[in-house]
């Protein structure tokens, strides 16, 4: 794929989101308050989601792991 091609490729998706969002419709004041919040957000969401996941993951991991070792010395408690 060379430069021209990529450059029609993301041209196409800027107008796809545009005709999806309609900020087509917008004046440029707009646009910029629009993509601004929708930047913020999105940028929000990825840092809440790098920061608290990964500690959820490992709170849930430990959390079965917690649940499989006492459920393994249940068992070999009842054989005996």
């Amino acid at each position: 794929m060379d430069i021209k091609s990529m450059k029609n490729y993301l041209y196409w998706l800027y107008c796809q989101f545009e005709l999806i969002t309609c900020s087509y419709l917008m004046e440029p004041w707009e646009k910029l308050l629009f993509y601004t919040f929708n930047i913020s957000m999105l940028v929000t969401v990825l840092y809440t989601a790098y920061i608290f996941v990964p500690v959820h993951i490992s709170t849930a991991f430990q959390f079965f792991l917690y649940l499989f070792e006492n459920q393994h010395e249940n068992t070999v408690s009842i054989v005996k």
